[in-house]
């Protein structure tokens, strides 16, 4: 069940069923072709499972307090990320808000590392200074996670215009949440995006609460693919608990960008089975809707997959299973016995004019 580092060219298909436990037991038998390869399948049940165990122990590790500041996890929205990494090429860019762990792991930065920043280890993806909320790679085109609520749609959109700009062939995929489609600096990105043609794909991670409010709470538009509208942008709603689905949708939206036909908006429809952060309560939600979700888990999804199919034995599962575990493990022993960065480190990374007039000794 190795990662395979081709570039992947799925299907282009918006629709796909629920990734529910009832819908598998009527789908998954070897009769009932499936969208995609085997090699497909475990690739995104180990993505998705070191998500998960990596989110896992981080939430211990904070409660622990070997790390501090605020700490989002992505537990429950991990199709979202593993369907997106199989519809995409390796050149094409990510930006992203503050639940950012799982975007880097799902583009193949080490683990290490990424334990590593959150623990403020100079041996992190930034050198220890951005922490849980500022997740960079640029090998991977990876360009932040970003702590203002939708600062980092306007980034995305000014990174999709440079690519155009230099005729290169990417497309930029730009992150947020339903609580960020709130922000004033949509609309404006929206019409720009539009008007300019721009190879860039809006995707709002609607896991229904943003940081506790309901959407039905704050929009009288509750549908948020119709934001789109307004400005003729091609959109759509995304079951977010199927990979297949979240795959398919971007394969379109991505083949649309690279032809020159604009942006595409995708409400991709999830869940977070944790708090908004690690200090979050929960009260704004029963625990039968929580348990519902689970109930549309999607690791156990491709798990039944691999196992109708006669992919994989239940043994070899649990065997990737332990690799992984063994992996985070490693990973938290790296951060742990990485150095902290030096005083030296404040001065560096960041921008100044040495001929600077305005500041005396």
């Amino acid at each position: 069940m190795a990662t395979s580092t081709t570039t992947r060219k799925p299907k282009a298909s918006v629709s796909a069923k629920p990734a529910t436990k009832k819908a598998a037991k009527k789908s998954l038998s070897k009769a009932n072709p499936l969208p995609h390869s085997k090699e497909v399948y475990q690739r995104w049940f180990r993505d998705m499972y070191l998500m998960r165990k990596f989110e896992e122990r981080c939430g211990q590790l904070y409660i622990q307090q070997k790390f501090g500041g605020f700490c989002h996890l992505y537990i429950g929205q991990e199709a979202v990320l593993a369907g997106i990494s199989e519809a995409i090429r390796p050149t094409d860019r990510m930006v992203t808000a503050y639940r950012d762990h799982a975007h880097p792991l799902v583009l193949g930065t080490d683990p290490k590392h990424v334990m590593a920043e959150l623990y403020g280890r100079v041996t992190g993806t930034s050198k220890g200074k951005g922490g849980s909320m500022h997740m960079f790679d640029k090998e991977r085109n990876l360009f932040g996670g970003h702590g203002i609520v939708g600062g980092q749609i306007g980034l995305g959109a000014g990174i999709a215009f440079a690519d155009k700009y230099r005729k290169e062939d990417h497309v930029t995929l730009c992150f947020f949440g339903d609580g960020a489609a709130r922000q004033g600096i949509l609309h404006e990105t929206f019409n720009m995006a539009m008007t300019w043609k721009l190879p860039v794909i809006f995707i709002v991670e609607n896991n229904k609460y943003a940081m506790g409010t309901s959407v039905e709470r704050t929009s009288n538009v509750t549908d948020l693919e119709t934001m789109g509208a307004s400005y003729r942008m091609p959109s759509a709603t995304v079951d977010g608990m199927s990979p297949e689905a979240v795959c398919d949708a971007i394969a379109i939206a991505a083949e649309r960008g690279r032809k020159g036909e604009g942006p595409t908006l995708l409400d991709i429809q999830t869940y977070r089975y944790k708090g908004h952060s690690m200090s979050d309560p929960q009260k704004y939600r029963t625990k039968d809707e929580l348990h519902e979700y689970q109930g549309k888990d999607p690791i156990e999804y491709v798990r039944n997959v691999l196992m109708a199919q006669g992919w994989n034995t239940e043994a070899e599962i649990k065997a990737v299973e332990k690799e992984i575990k063994a992996e985070v493990e490693a990973a938290i022993e790296f951060a742990e016995n990485s150095p902290y960065p030096e005083a030296h480190e404040l001065y560096e990374d960041v921008y100044m004019t040495e001929d600077y007039p305005f500041v005396k000794d």
